[in-house]
């Protein structure tokens, strides 16, 4: 494992940072087994929401970390203020008493980081950033950061906070892949990817922010189950929304090039998806899924695997004067 900083976090980061969307009570002995696993191979970042299983998600990793006392090693990454089909729900009200909630069902006294799961651009930058530099004055979060915001509107929260002597995000969380969004697969995502992610992964990088990147895979579009002959063949939800949300005749050659290197490096199109994100010139911590601690294994030999930047170039437009893949 390798690991990274976060500003306002006094325990390292690992550079993958397993998602827990399906741990869950219903299977306590699995979710378990797989959070031992993640935390045996050095992943001690763990991704969680206020949303996730209607709270059942925090309530079955708090109990992991607590009777296993590890809340010392483990970097808890927690999500709140998401929408609800009624409104949108980025206000100061919302996100205290989305945060009181994740901190009962933790039983945690404080969250490391804490991240605003989506964003409501009607609303100032000015009453975020109080609200959370008030949560992180009394010591219930630690850090703070922003899911699925632009880098915009990051800037503007970030300059309030410096106008006003206050904190900062210290973090995003896009979506970022070799592939582009045709459309997002959920209200309000926003992705950093492709030709439109352009100007924003140059801010990122002028910066070094942290970005906590989710869906490397693109929804499951580069996990090696899609292909251009059967894009009609899928019955799960899953599948199909990562096929309307990915399925362009640009992302479909993006797919042939990374199942061609991968196939001449010897690694599988996961892994070499990854890659492609790992290798960015970002200060990226990528989120995984894995269900199982030998695919958790077989994510972080990604870490390991260095992509050239002609062979980043190929893979994303097919340009260049060789072909990395042969």
């Amino acid at each position: 494992m390798r690991y990274g900083a976060i500003p306002g976090l006094d325990k390292p980061v690992a550079r993958l940072i397993q998602g827990t969307v399906m741990v869950t009570s219903k299977d306590v002995e699995h979710s378990f087994a797989l959070l031992d696993a993640v935390l045996a191979q050095g992943g001690t970042t763990f991704d969680t929401a206020h949303v996730y299983g209607q709270g059942d998600n925090e309530r079955t990793v708090g109990r992991w970390v607590r009777e296993r006392g590890v809340r010392d090693q483990v970097v808890i990454v927690a999500k709140g203020a998401h929408h609800n089909q009624d409104r949108r729900r980025v206000t100061p009200f919302d996100i205290t008493a989305d945060l009181h909630d994740s901190l009962a069902r933790f039983q945690f006294d404080a969250i490391d980081l804490y991240l605003l799961h989506r964003d409501d651009p009607a609303v100032p930058v000015g009453p975020i950033i109080e609200t959370l530099n008030e949560h992180r004055q009394a010591g219930k979060i630690r850090a703070f950061g922003a899911s699925n915001w632009t880098h915009d509107r990051i800037q503007a929260a970030n300059q309030y906070a410096a106008d006003h002597g206050l904190v900062g995000f210290a973090a995003s969380s896009p979506q970022l892949s070799l592939v582009e969004q045709a459309r997002e697969p959920w209200p309000n995502c926003v992705s950093i990817g492709g030709p439109r992610g352009t100007e924003a992964r140059a801010w990122y990088a002028a910066r070094g922010m942290p970005l906590l990147t989710w869906s490397s895979l693109a929804g499951g579009f580069l996990s090696g189950r899609v292909r251009r002959d059967n894009l009609d063949s899928f019955d799960s939800y899953l599948d199909r929304l990562a096929v309307t949300s990915y399925a362009t005749e640009e992302n479909l050659q993006r797919l042939e090039r990374a199942a061609a290197m991968a196939e001449a490096k010897g690694v599988s199109l996961p892994q070499l998806a990854l890659a492609y994100v790992l290798n960015q010139p970002l200060n990226v911590f990528a989120l995984v899924g894995a269900n199982t601690g030998d695919e958790f294994a077989a994510n972080g030999a990604a870490l390991d695997l260095v992509l050239t930047p002609d062979e980043m170039i190929w893979l994303d437009s097919g340009s260049g004067d060789t072909h990395p893949a042969e």
